[in-house]
């Protein structure tokens, strides 16, 4: 349990660490590496690329090789995941920069913590749904549907069970000692998400013969550095260079996925919150 506490802890300090960062007029990749640097001088490893995802993108935005975004009237979401010996720890929050929009931030976070207050051994999955629901809907904004909370698992950042973000139904109880994360994202729009453009976090799906000498020496290091947890193209240009060929041909040859970026469906601006818990014992991601 002591690594999965720690990894709650790194992440949830470079989560506060980044959220102070994210200013107008500064750019996404300086922050997203910052808080990079920041997980590995606090001693913990990535468990997926940090993702600092703007307005209407939920989820899955990483910062491009030489990215030139810039912070401005934006909300702001910083999604940080944090891996010791493969115990997870995954956290997010919402920065409003557009000072329009706290209403939007508040339901996303209120609907964690409510969800928060009810978590224990043997609460109904459609439970903690309904209280995100009830939550983010009298605030006046969707929960999104389509996107959910999820098991932590040991190199397995989405693992069983799912938690909904709606009362789905599903009367699955919580057990002692599980490990889950409960994520609510609250929408001014549709409340469904959409695949939008390639991302550039990729995930090693199986080992395959390729012809490409790059190809092969990029995968052979996929492969034992990330243990199947997702990563950057950024991250794997700072070690090989150019590495635009060898991915293409991994990705056609199935042997990497590459995840792209989740958008509302009718572009509405989107908040999320999200904390790690050992069901019974703790929220490892908060800090006191």
């Amino acid at each position: 349990m002591d690594d999965w506490i720690k990894a709650g802890e790194i992440a949830g300090k470079a989560r506060d660490f980044g959220a102070k960062l994210i200013k107008k007029g500064e750019k996404l990749i300086v922050v997203t590496e910052k808080v990079e640097e920041k997980i590995y001088e606090l001693g913990g490893k990535l468990a997926f690329p940090t993702q600092i995802s703007r307005n209407e993108v939920a989820a899955h935005y990483n910062a491009f090789v030489n990215d030139e975004t810039v912070f401005d009237n934006d909300i702001v979401k910083i999604d940080v995941g944090v891996q010791i010996n493969g115990a997870i720890g995954d956290t997010a929050t919402t920065i409003d920069l557009t000072g329009e929009s706290e209403a939007l931030v508040k339901a996303s976070r209120d609907a964690l913590n409510n969800a928060l207050k009810i978590v224990k051994p043997g609460v109904k999955l459609n439970e903690i749904g309904r209280v995100i629901q009830e939550t983010i809907s009298n605030a006046g904004f969707a929960p999104i549907r389509n996107l959910c909370g999820h098991g932590l698992g040991e190199y397995q950042i989405h693992d069983s069970p799912s938690v909904p973000n709606f009362d789905n139904g599903d009367e699955t109880e919580l057990e002692e000692g599980q490990t889950i994360a409960i994520e609510p994202f609250a929408s001014t729009g549709s409340g469904i998400v959409v695949e939008g453009k390639e991302s550039e976090i990729y995930k090693f799906l199986e080992k395959k013969p390729t012809r490409n000498p790059m190809a092969r020496k990029v995968m052979a290091f996929i492969e034992e550095e990330y243990n199947g947890l997702p990563f950057a193209k950024r991250h794997l240009f700072k070690k090989f260079g150019n590495v635009n060929l060898a991915l293409k041909l991994l990705e056609r040859g199935g042997i990497l996925h590459q995840y792209n970026q989740l958008v509302d469906k009718s572009k509405g601006l989107v908040s999320q919150a999200e904390h790690s818990v050992i069901v019974g014992k703790k929220i490892t991601t908060k800090i006191e």
